[in-house]
């Protein structure tokens, strides 16, 4: 049953403007790597790397888990779709969760694109230097990981709000105050808009580190806590 309602998810959201929109922050990254902003003397691809971090990071990330979370709920929302969908033998808690996981997935995508996109760009430049594979991957995991409390929360707000575009402002109103909420040191680390940025960025070259505080309870807790509260107003919402 669970498969079946993932292919069905998937369907919707194939339908909508989601695939234009999940190609934008990558693209613009790609084309501020090719003139970088950062220069790392220790690895020619940090630099690169650096620059579509402060485009993808910043404003992005948190910006289309809003969007991805609010655009799985639109079709729901139209037209008494709800009512349609909530009366079918379907467990609320599976589609709940495979709306969930469909927005997971496409920020995941997101930052699979920004990687090729890095490779492209050193493909172009002629870079010598061996590929940082494992610093690489563990800042976009870091980034992914730093958007599953605000997915967790936009989703929840997205099932609750009828609009589209209100969850998406109040993500957008959230996001913006992002570049100086992150570098204040008291409250940066406890800020979820402020954590793919964080995630991303932190390291030996730049000085910032991501504490476990922040991991444990601003990310693990916020998206635990944000999730059991969407999937208990789901389980008692309306039809």
């Amino acid at each position: 049953m669970f498969p079946a309602i993932m292919y069905t998810e998937w369907l919707k959201f194939k339908k909508s403007k989601v695939f234009q929109i999940l190609l934008i922050s990558p693209l613009l990254a790609t084309v501020v790597a090719y003139f970088p902003n950062f220069d790392f003397p220790g690895n020619e691809w940090l630099g690169p790397f650096f620059s579509m971090i402060m485009v993808q990071a910043v404003l992005f990330l948190p910006l289309l888990a809003g969007i991805f979370a609010a655009a799985v709920c639109r079709y729901e929302h139209a037209e008494g779709g709800w009512k349609q969908l909530l009366v079918l033998p379907v467990h609320r808690l599976h589609l709940y969760s495979a709306k969930l996981l469909l927005v997971c997935f496409f920020i995941a995508l997101t930052q699979v694109l920004l990687l090729v996109g890095l490779l492209l760009v050193g493909l172009i430049h002629g870079f010598s230097d061996p590929f940082p594979w494992q610093d690489i991957l563990l800042r976009l995991l870091m980034g992914w990981l730093g958007c599953l409390p605000i997915i967790s929360l936009q989703l929840w707000v997205s099932t609750a709000w009828s609009s589209f575009a209100a969850p998406v402002a109040f993500n957008v109103i959230l996001t913006l105050p992002n570049i100086l909420i992150a570098n204040s040191e008291f409250f940066g680390p406890w800020y979820p808009w402020a954590q793919p940025f964080l995630g991303m960025i932190m390291g030996q070259e730049t000085g910032i580190t991501f504490s476990t505080e922040t991991l444990v309870f601003v990310i693990i807790g916020g998206f635990l806590l944000f999730t059991s509260g969407g999937m208990i107003y789901f389980l008692r919402k309306e039809v």
